[in-house]
């Protein structure tokens, strides 16, 4: 499906006149390549389609967000939270976005700085990722950024649902010290800890018991996985609170992750600090956004069956008079129109 829905995306880009590259495609044998080295071999698209489920938009997302380039979903995949069409859709959702029919809804991502250049050493890649191909290279120093004075070397990483720092062997958990706005919050012993947003608080995030986020919401979200002490709660800080991982001394080894994606290994000594990016997300909406409609669907939340002889809920609650003069600037369902 995938590969025919590709072609027809070619055919659409050709009868149009307009450039069509393939992006994030590798064979066994090849490497692959950071998300600006990718977006430059693309020539820098306006427009990135991806076909497959949430894990291919991510993979999308974090070459598009290099330029502010949209990305329009195409759902081949089980969750679907992030995409947007149906296959059999993808030649109206094509004409609307260029013809101005589309909208475009944005989200928060993160970006990232470290005590010293991420490295996965030899040995360590075909061990975590066995049976899903090559892995993504080491994030790049961002170079353009000063350095010094301890503030560790700038990462050119966005992440648009998490950064994940976890333990690399099973008989030792990972120890860090979590600092939120340069203080000391807690030392923890666990799995892993998770610095997720908005849109990444209904992946790993959730799965570890943290709380679901509006993707309106602007905030960064931590949650620790299997903790080995009391405070097992997640945190909510604002967007603009960094939050360092600092490896403590007799900890192990300690894999990060981003979006997913084994990017680099930690050292007892290292630090990364994670924090809110001035680069966000543009996704393309062809009907307006209902993220707890999605919510019910993708989670297949019903009502209790406890509740069942006193009726089905409505699928919306909106009067239909007019919006009083002290709700409109709330959001709110459309009205009997939908």
């Amino acid at each position: 499906m995938a590969v025919e829905t590709a072609g027809t995306v070619r055919r659409w880009a050709d009868a149009h006149g307009i450039g069509c590259t393939d992006i994030d495609v590798w064979k066994d044998h090849e490497e692959r390549r950071t998300g600006t080295a990718e977006l430059h071999h693309a020539g820098d698209p306006d427009l990135v389609v991806t076909l497959g489920g949430d894990g291919t938009f991510l993979r999308g997302a974090r070459i598009a967000a290099k330029n502010n380039a949209a990305v329009l979903g195409v759902d081949l995949g089980k969750v679907g939270f992030l995409t947007e069409v149906a296959c059999k859709d993808v030649e109206a959702a094509l004409e609307a976005v260029h013809h101005g029919g589309a909208t475009y809804e944005e989200r928060m991502t993160l970006t990232m700085r470290a005590s010293r250049p991420l490295e996965i050493p030899p040995g360590i890649e075909s061990l975590l990722r066995y049976g899903h191909g090559p892995a993504l290279p080491p994030p790049p120093v961002r170079h353009e950024v000063a350095e010094g004075d301890g503030w560790g070397m700038a990462l050119d990483v966005t992440a648009l649902n998490d950064v994940v720092v976890e333990k690399l062997a099973r008989d030792h958990q990972v120890a860090l010290g979590v600092y939120l706005s340069g203080r000391l919050l807690a030392s923890y012993s666990a799995d892993a800890v998770i610095v997720a947003t908005p849109t990444g608080s209904t992946a790993y995030s959730f799965a570890a018991g943290g709380p679901i986020l509006s993707p309106n919401t602007e905030a960064i979200v931590f949650t620790p996985v299997a903790p080995h002490m009391t405070f097992n709660r997640t945190v909510v800080a604002a967007p603009d609170e960094p939050i360092a991982l600092r490896v403590l001394p007799h900890s192990g080894q300690a894999a990060v992750s981003i979006d997913g994606q084994l990017r680099g290994v930690l050292d007892p000594g290292d630090w990364i600090g994670v924090y809110g990016s001035p680069r966000r997300l543009r996704l393309v909406r062809l009907r307006p956004a209902d993220f707890y409609g999605r919510l019910r669907d993708r989670f297949r939340l019903t009502d209790a069956p406890a509740t069942a002889l006193d009726g089905e809920s409505d699928l919306f609650w909106r009067p239909s008079s007019p919006v009083p003069p002290d709700l409109q600037h709330l959001r709110l369902p459309p009205g009997d129109d939908r």
